[in-house]
């Protein structure tokens, strides 16, 4: 996406009608060329000045020389007035105006103005290969010029000498005034190549949060919607179970649906954090709540066997420790969805300097298990997850048919 041109900066009518064409859109008139600007019709009534006062001094020399004929001199100021009204043209033909002011400057002495002037063009307009068949050609011609009309007041040497120098310095500022727009239309790219840069990071930035949002919402929602699950089937299938059972699987279906409307306001006060409003939720689960969350798990019918060796949860770092608990959450999420009344071992262990290392295993299920929609998702999550934290996570198949879930993360 190439961002739209901006106005330019200050008035438009300073600057020339060809550069404004390139860095505005739109400025083009009913032939579809640039339209003049105010500083284009005051440059282009100077340089026909410029060749009109060329060409009467130089009137004024073939006039005075006795060894031109009076024809010759009429035909020489005519093709001047001539070349002189072609100056207006410039603009529009600056290739082709160099190129017929080659034959007539060769003939008229007083068109010697307009040919510096459609040079100038031709330097300012074209590429350099136009410029330099043209030029050249027009310095070679000036030695074969001065032969056949010599000046009457110079020596031919010092005429073709002072010639040359003339085309080469009007060549010469032809081309710096090329190199300067040029460089001002790069620098004009470069701005919007880095606002287009700045775009995508900014739209790269926005992904990522959503990506981050949408894996928090599922590894947050997915274990208690798969409590609601759990318990909502055991009811279908069992409908003459005891009252007591009834209402304690009630019970947990409330208790769990009120937990995730809770996870989901947080999440929700996230997203208005990010556009400027304010997030007010409970804190996030650190390790020191993976014995409630065990205990959840539990009451919902799980076979759950914790070893939790850490000594001091609070001394965890809050990030490591959501980290953590993200991980123990999603693996009995998983063991709950695959292995239905298998029995899942947690174990949390590690101290400063030596890490966190977090696993879960459950044996195989005792029976066939249907697929589940959407599995290894929030693995792939959890990986990420541990390795943005500057830690690892691997999982697969263990001995005997068991599926094992392990992280280790860095606690300084």
């Amino acid at each position: 996406m190439v961002p739209a041109p901006r106005p330019l900066p200050g008035p438009r009518w300073l600057l020339p009608s060809a550069l404004t064409a390139e860095l505005e859109a739109g400025r083009t008139g009913r032939s579809g060329r640039p339209r003049r600007t105010v500083r284009d019709w005051l440059v282009d009534f100077g340089c026909f000045l410029l060749a009109v006062g060329i060409g009467l001094l130089a009137a004024d020399t073939v006039t005075g020389d006795p060894n031109t004929p009076h024809g010759v001199a009429v035909v020489d100021q005519v093709l001047g007035a001539l070349a002189c009204a072609a100056v207006w043209l410039r603009r529009r033909w600056p290739l082709g105006l160099a190129v017929a002011m080659l034959p007539v400057g060769l003939f008229s002495n007083t068109a010697g103005g307009a040919g510096m002037v459609a040079l100038f063009t031709l330097a300012v307009h074209r590429p350099f290969p136009y410029l330099g068949w043209v030029g050249g050609t027009s310095l070679a011609l000036v030695p074969f010029f001065f032969w056949l009309r010599p000046d009457p007041d110079l020596p031919y040497a010092a005429a073709v000498a002072l010639t040359v120098l003339v085309t080469v310095s009007v060549v010469g500022w032809g081309m710096f005034v090329r190199s300067k727009r040029q460089l001002l239309l790069s620098l004009r790219d470069r701005a919007r190549r880095a606002e287009t840069e700045a775009e995508l990071r900014a739209e790269q930035a926005q992904r990522l949060a959503r990506e981050s949002i949408a894996r928090e919402m599922h590894d947050v929602l997915a274990h208690r919607l798969t409590l609601l699950s759990v318990h909502a089937g055991a009811l279908e299938f069992r409908p003459d179970a005891p009252r007591e059972e009834v209402a304690r699987a009630a019970g947990v279906i409330r208790e769990s649906a009120h937990e995730a409307l809770q996870d989901l306001r947080e999440i929700i006060g996230v997203l208005r954090a990010s556009e400027g409003g304010d997030a007010s939720g409970r804190p996030q689960p650190t390790l020191a709540a993976l014995d409630t969350l065990v205990a959840e798990s539990r009451d919902a019918g799980m076979k759950v066997v914790l070893h939790h060796l850490v000594t001091d949860p609070a001394g965890v770092p809050a990030s490591v420790g959501r980290t953590a608990y993200r991980i123990a959450q999603e693996g009995l999420t998983n063991a709950r969805k695959h292995a239905p009344g298998a029995e899942v071992t947690v174990s949390v262990a590690g101290a400063p300097g030596d890490g966190l290392t977090v696993s879960l295993r459950n044996p195989a299920p005792p029976g066939a298990v249907p697929p589940v929609p959407g599995s290894g998702q929030g693995l792939i999550g959890l990986t990420e997850r541990a390795t943005l934290a500057g830690g690892r996570l691997e999982h697969g198949p263990a001995e005997g048919g068991a599926f094992e879930v392990r992280a280790w993360l860095p606690w300084s």
